[in-house]
């Protein structure tokens, strides 16, 4: 019996020490294949764990002023991220970052569970620098990525023109939209080694390099810009008016030199902005142009031989119907010449004029000169304004053309328009980007080059004395300019009474045309003034009179003292038509 029980327990204490025998054994075994046969495949197994692509962020490129002053830069900051499975193993941290980055924690918490299986998680994009690393800092599993974000120097004066891009860097708006393949970034691409922290401790390869974005220089001049924008905001306040825009042109290039809007937003803040500020009224908006029309209108029967400079026009007894409707004078002008008619902004005079053309001959002249077609400044929402085809056009129609009712045209569309009497009749291809010094400005020819020059003398008038836009007058300056004062449309059809838009267009220096400007004021308070010769002209003297000294352009008339005393009784001579 104990021999028996002595063998059993020897017999087991031997399989067992066999037992782990054969273990330790296969533990070898194991072991050697794995380092020495599958040594590679382990090796690349414990680098998948370790390497990873990273994206090198790149510079959007810079959208600068014609000197060089920047619009739109990017400036670098951190975007703060975490790997879920070790961010959620760390609550306390958790917690204080999203204290830090102002977040809500249980709203994190819970953004990061639902993504437990992913290995990158946003927490906060585009953070300053120094408060994402403390962010990261705070917690493990969090981690830091280099971004840039676009800020904008000049805030509001110009927001509309340089447009935004939103988070992702991507143009949304004006220029950054428009010029998006040029100015994108492409980031490069990089192979490396982390820790378990997430740290890079290698670089391994590049894989692209990352690429620059390119700069776009445009043709804006921020000091005119300033004074445009500053200039327009005064002027809507002292109103009381509801919006309104300016556009000042390099007469000789096409180059918009200042462009500006009110109202106008913050694209740095722009989540407080409104759908109404960041549209690009000059642009985009249209209006009937009311008595600046004029010169267009005289300029066409000119052009075809109908009429000359010493043409008069019996506009007695300062009233005309066509068809039964009133066409109406301030008052009883009598025989006027063709610059007594923009003088005095007859549209009895305009109406005559236009009913000897036949309708599609006016129809062509206007189309020429650039009513209802694009002005070839790229932009989104760009309109081409509204002229209808002669062939519906009835005998009204026809003759309240003449004086600006019955087509539209955007703020950009009018200085254009008016850019054909500074260029000897060619109508210049307006462009948004600075021109190389010495580049031909692409321009058509659309009326005779007396006939532009004809006009701009009868223009000059306009500024002069007995003209309704002497307050367009400048000192040391010739003037040539047209003020317009056109009721606004109403919803249903017709005209709203006692609404209007104040409308100036002018041209500086007459003598050898250098700038081209229009203003428009949308819906002045009526109480404190509405006429374009009242409200829409000084305003285009305190720009016009500083971008001629800024820009050192020569004075063309040394004494303007006498055309400068406004008389008394301007506004009830019809001062601001």
């Amino acid at each position: 019996m104990s021999s028996k029980h002595n063998s059993f327990y020897a017999q087991r204490h031997y399989f067992v020490l066999l037992l782990l025998a054969l273990l330790f054994v296969g533990l070898v075994g194991r072991a050697a294949w794995l380092q020495v046969v599958r040594q590679d495949f382990l090796l690349d197994e414990g680098s998948q764990r370790q390497l990873r692509v990273l994206t090198t962020p790149a510079y959007r490129g810079s959208i600068l002023d014609r000197e060089g002053h920047p619009l739109a830069i990017s400036t670098p900051v951190d975007s703060v991220w975490a790997n879920p499975k070790q961010a959620l193993l760390d609550k306390p941290g958790l917690k204080k970052t999203a204290r830090l980055l102002k977040l809500d924690y249980a709203e994190l918490l819970k953004r990061l569970q639902q993504r437990a299986s992913r290995e990158f998680v946003y927490i906060r994009r585009r953070v300053e620098p120094e408060l994402a690393k403390r962010a990261a800092d705070a917690a493990e599993g969090v981690y830091l990525q280099r971004e840039y974000d676009r800020f904008y120097p000049a805030g509001e004066v110009v927001a509309q023109v340089v447009g935004f891009t939103n988070i992702d860097g991507i143009g949304q708006e004006g220029l950054e939209r428009v010029h998006e393949q040029q100015l994108r970034a492409v980031p490069g691409k990089r192979k490396v080694i982390r820790n378990r922290k997430g740290e890079v401790v290698e670089n391994i390869a590049q894989i692209r390099a990352a690429r620059p974005g390119t700069d776009i220089v445009t043709s804006i001049d921020m000091r005119l810009q300033y004074l445009a924008y500053r200039s327009l905001a005064a002027t809507i306040r002292k109103y009381g008016a509801r919006a309104g825009s300016v556009v000042l042109l390099d007469a000789r290039s096409g180059e918009v030199l200042a462009l500006a809007n009110w109202p106008s937003y913050n694209p740095n803040q722009r989540r407080k902005s409104t759908a109404a500020a960041r549209r690009n009224r000059a642009i985009t908006d249209v209006f009937e142009p009311g008595s600046t029309i004029k010169p267009f209108t005289l300029a066409a029967a000119m052009d075809q031989g109908l009429f000359d400079a010493r043409s008069r026009i019996d506009t007695s007894p300062g009233y005309m119907r066509v068809t039964g409707y009133p066409i109406r004078d301030f008052r009883n002008y009598g025989v006027l010449d063709l610059a007594g008619i923009l003088r005095k902004s007859s549209n009895v005079g305009a109406s005559k004029v236009a009913q000897a053309m036949p309708a599609e001959a006016l129809w062509q002249a206007f189309h020429d000169f650039g009513f209802g077609e694009d002005t070839g400044v790229a932009f989104p929402a760009a309109s081409s304004g509204y002229l209808r085809h002669y062939s519906n056009w009835r005998p009204l129609d026809q003759a309240t053309l003449a004086f600006g009712y019955g087509l539209s045209l955007s703020t950009l569309q009018l200085a254009r328009a008016y850019a054909a009497f500074a260029n000897d009749g060619r109508l210049p291809e307006l462009t948004l980007i600075r021109r190389d010094e010495g580049e031909p400005a692409p321009a058509r020819q659309v009326m005779k080059p007396e006939t532009a020059r004809q006009v701009l003398a009868m223009l000059e008038q306009v500024v002069g004395p007995g003209g309704t836009a002497r307050r367009a007058a400048i000192e040391g300056y010739r003037v040539a300019g047209k003020t317009g004062t056109v009721k606004k449309t109403a919803p249903g059809g017709g005209y709203l009474e006692d609404r209007y838009r104040a409308v100036f267009a002018g041209i500086a220096p007459a003598s050898d045309p250098r700038l081209v400007m229009a203003v428009m004021i949308d819906d002045p308070d009526k109480d404190k003034g509405y006429y374009g010769g009242v409200v829409a002209a000084p305003l285009f003297r305190e720009v016009m009179t500083q971008a001629l000294r800024l820009l050192d352009i020569s004075p063309d008339n040394v004494d303007l003292r006498q055309q400068l005393a406004l008389g008394p009784d301007e506004i009830l001579t019809g001062g601001g038509q």
